[in-house]
């Protein structure tokens, strides 16, 4: 799973900010792979929105920068238990949604709101003969918000998400 991205360095002792943070995944001793290798955070510090970290081995401003633009992943077996009614951003991405019995469209990811997140739904995937005609635009995604009014049902083993497109489309 994604972590973020290496941003600049921060200090000499290699530290380094995190860009496009998934903040929990980056607590300290979390095993993070980069560059092609697995190493632990050993340093974490800064905010949620600005998240300073160094990682085992990068002990200098010049290990950091050697590592700037590299994707940080965690292996799902590293990353932190959720509790009921939460899944990861991978774990939803290419799911089926449907609204009962009618398909809606692929899940291309989760977007992050002011107010919550949402699924970010493509229609364009869908066969021609399957696609909502009165979208304004197939090239923008559906924004499905994670709230309970408009998600009746996850099922990840299945690949599949029942949603009410009535509360979605405010009828």
């Amino acid at each position: 799973m994604t972590a973020g991205r290496v941003g600049r360095a921060h200090g000499l002792d290699g530290s380094f900010y995190v860009t496009g943070a998934r903040p929990r995944l980056l607590g300290l001793g979390t095993l993070v792979a980069v560059a092609g290798l697995e190493r632990a955070i050993v340093r974490r510090a800064g905010t949620d929105e600005h998240p300073i970290v160094r990682l085992e081995g990068a002990e200098d401003r010049a290990a950091a920068e050697s590592l700037r633009g590299r994707e940080l992943t965690v292996a799902r077996e590293h990353a932190p238990s959720l509790g009921a009614g939460e899944w990861w951003a991978a774990e939803l991405e290419g799911c089926e949604v449907t609204d009962g019995d009618r398909l809606v469209g692929v899940v291309r990811a989760l977007v992050e709101l002011p107010s919550c997140e949402a699924l970010a739904i493509d229609r364009a995937a869908l066969p021609a003969a399957d696609r909502d005609l009165a979208a304004s635009d197939e090239q923008e995604p559906l924004l499905v918000p994670m709230v309970r009014d408009a998600i009746r049902s996850v099922d990840v083993c299945a690949k599949r998400i029942d949603v009410d497109m009535s509360f979605v489309e405010g009828d």
